[in-house]
């Protein structure tokens, strides 16, 4: 699985509370939260956010309260991947539970800057600013995780067994 498309940057502790608003958790619908994902760390991120487009963001991404709606408004925005130098355990949980492809690279967030294109190899590990002709290693998932992930989520991947 491949993931290629324009970089959103943003900083350290990026919190489940910026991500999806608790104002807006009175749905659990990935369509209803896709509108207000990012809206109060980036008000421009739905309207410019395309099918494909990366994350990428420093240490502690996703901490805070450990609600699911985070990855799913995320996923759900059209983001294919979230690439951050650390993630909160809990989100890090939830996006494979959700099916939200993501990696851990302190590299990556250092050299990538907001707007560069980024190809990402999720069996690999290999992550390609375009941009900048750089590459980055990731470590990659098991394939037991990957599997989960390319289910659509746990919930997906229990169906199917």
């Amino acid at each position: 699985m491949k993931a290629n498309g324009k970089v959103f940057k943003y900083g350290e502790n990026i919190d489940t509370d910026v991500i999806i608003p608790a104002r807006f958790l009175t749905t659990a619908d990935p369509e209803l939260l896709k509108v207000h994902c990012m809206e109060d760390l980036d008000s421009e991120f739905i309207k410019k956010v395309k099918p494909g487009d990366i994350i990428v963001a420093g240490k502690n991404f996703g901490c805070g309260s450990s609600r699911e709606h985070a990855p799913v408004a995320i996923k759900a925005s059209g983001i294919s991947c979230v690439i951050a130098q650390d993630f909160a355990r809990i989100f890090y949980r939830n996006s494979i539970n959700m099916g939200l492809p993501i990696l851990e690279c302190k590299e990556a967030y250092e050299n990538i800057d907001n707007g560069d294109e980024v190809e990402v190899n999720f069996e690999e590990g290999i992550i390609v600013d375009k941009t900048k002709d750089l590459v980055f290693k990731a470590k990659p998932f098991p394939p037991f995780i990957r599997k989960i992930i390319d289910a659509g989520g746990l919930v997906e991947y229990t169906k199917g067994k």
